[in-house]
């Protein structure tokens, strides 16, 4: 069980503790569980897991504030995280992808569709790791979240990260707007696809200002011009 992956339930409700945990290990998961946010900070810091389960309202530290706090470390970046809510307005979703959360599953959840997702994410962030790449004068390091342009750093927001690596390693595959939504911002979103666009044109302004990386594919999405 020591090869398996190590993963954080940040919750303060107990009987979610006890479920979440509960079915993870059955999966054989390490569990590790913590019900403050600023305990969980420091030992997310201290030895980062696998994957974070974070939930929205926490004690000390809230979910929101406790994903920020990651994305900014070099240490967490890229360790996925699943926020856990009883919220379902729109406006939480949006600020919870925005500081860099990889999913979202509102109370109350499936046990299976929850183990399903973390296992998505966790195969998807071994897939990411240790990878760079390279074309013309843009270099891309997955691992450390680093975006250069003749060497010089390029800062994106977590999302703008998220929309360049899904591009680039669709390996010059149109990607459809709606696919996008669901990779980036998970399948329970039910926003307009045209927030991509948004996201995109900020994007190109950062590291494509000619428009020759990230190509338009009119009537379905974009693709990136690895030629």
């Amino acid at each position: 069980m020591s090869d398996k992956a190590m993963i954080y339930v940040v919750e303060d409700d107990p009987d979610i503790n006890e479920i979440v945990e509960g079915n993870l290990r059955r999966e054989g998961y390490r569990i590790q569980t913590y019900m403050d946010g600023a305990k969980a900070h420091d030992a997310i810091l201290d030895t980062p897991p696998n994957l974070v389960i974070l939930d929205l309202n926490l004690p000390s530290l809230s979910g929101i504030e406790l994903c920020k706090f990651m994305r900014e470390d070099s240490r967490t970046r890229e360790v996925p995280v699943i926020m856990l809510t009883a919220r379902s307005e729109e406006i939480d979703k949006i600020i919870g992808f925005e500081v860099g959360a990889d999913d979202y599953v509102t109370k109350p959840f499936s046990p299976r569709e929850l183990i399903a997702r973390v296992k998505v994410h966790l195969k998807r962030s071994k897939q990411g790791a240790h990878e760079e790449f390279s074309q013309g004068n843009l270099r891309v390091n997955f691992s450390t979240h680093e975006v250069f342009l003749d060497e010089k750093p390029v800062e994106l927001t977590p999302i703008q990260f998220k929309l360049l690596r899904h591009l680039i390693q669709a390996s010059g595959k149109a990607v459809a707007r709606q696919d996008l939504l669901d990779s980036i911002w998970g399948e329970n979103y039910f926003g307009d696809p045209r927030t991509i666009d948004v996201h995109i044109t900020r994007l190109r302004e950062k590291v494509d200002q000619q428009g020759k990386l990230i190509i338009t594919v009119k009537g379905v999405g974009y693709r990136w011009n690895n030629k």
